[in-house]
């Protein structure tokens, strides 16, 4: 449950960090714009065609009996069309992320300047780059269509079809979604796709609870292009703290261990291992005392000095 509400609060954080950079909030906004206007044509085919998909994937209800025929073509167009807007959900991050690479790059690579400790980017040329992006992006989809197919055929089951199963492929969506917003943040670390995979699936909650208040949002017309910029800000704010900083050892080995703070003492092994011809749990050697001075008539310390 803690998870949930975290992956909730870095939406929030992403949506207040790009209010308060209204530039790089107008930045995000293209590639948003150029890929709902895409989207918009290709539902709005669909819309138009499900009544002729439905009967043609239903032949054998030809000869039904209304309202028997009407009532299965009609779910079969419902089913068809929330796949259409589950799969335009996805999908619509995706390309969104293709078309505007560079830009949601940039606008990710400011917002961990913002933050300190930007990791740099990889030294790749833009086509690969883009090539990487999208061979990571089929990579999610497909496993993210395997749930859909599933996820559609037992929405054929009574009852449980129309209640369990849409929160279920909402909760599935979210974590897909989740999957292709922290892309930008993940590449520049150079960490590939199975590896971003298993870093989610093992805090799946927090992707839950990050990504599938942006599917809901998304089902908004218009709302996923002003939501983009700051989703991807908040993907890039999450990838901070899901990631291990790797950093700091680095520093540290560089630097041979820090001095412990005056009047504390140092860690052990803080300045290194011992020499190992030193017996264990023993200092060097040390020199034999030197012998008490006498001041007998024979002594030195009753001599005089030279040229006294």
């Amino acid at each position: 449950m803690r998870d949930l509400v975290a992956g909730m609060r870095y939406l929030g954080k992403g949506q207040r960090w790009v209010a308060q950079h209204g530039r790089w909030w107008g930045f995000g906004l293209i590639p948003a714009l150029i890929a709902l206007v895409l989207y918009v044509a290709v539902l709005t085919v669909l819309a138009l065609w499900s009544g002729d998909i439905a009967a043609w994937a239903t032949p054998f209800a030809d000869d039904w009996d209304e309202p028997w025929q009407g009532l299965l073509r009609g779910v079969f167009v419902g089913l068809l069309f929330a796949g259409g807007l589950m799969l335009s959900v996805l999908t619509f991050t995706a390309v969104t992320l293709l078309i505007g690479d560079p830009f949601y790059e940039s606008l990710s690579e400011k917002v961990e300047e913002s933050e300190g400790n930007c990791p740099p980017s990889p030294d790749r040329p833009l086509w690969q780059e883009v090539w990487i992006a999208l061979r990571d992006s089929v990579h999610v989809l497909l496993r993210a269509a395997g749930f859909g197919i599933l996820l559609f055929v037992l929405g054929f089951v009574p009852f449980i079809g129309q209640t369990v199963v849409p929160a279920i492929g909402f909760c599935v969506s979210g974590f897909f979604l989740a999957v292709e917003l922290t892309s930008v943040a993940m590449q520049r670390r150079d960490i590939p796709v199975r590896e971003r995979l298993r870093l989610l699936r093992g805090r799946k909650a927090l992707a839950v609870g990050f990504g599938t208040p942006i599917v809901l949002l998304f089902l908004i017309p218009f709302i996923a292009v002003v939501l983009m910029p700051g989703a991807v800000a908040g993907a890039t704010l999450l990838v901070r703290d899901l990631v291990p900083d790797e950093q700091a050892p680095e520093q540290a080995a560089g630097q041979g261990g820090a001095a412990a703070p005056y009047g504390q003492m140092a860690a052990p092994g803080a300045y290194g291992p011992p020499p190992a011809s030193f017996p264990p749990n023993q200092g060097p050697p040390q020199a034999p005392p030197s012998p008490r001075p006498q001041s007998g008539p024979g002594s030195s310390a009753a001599r005089p000095p030279a040229g006294w």
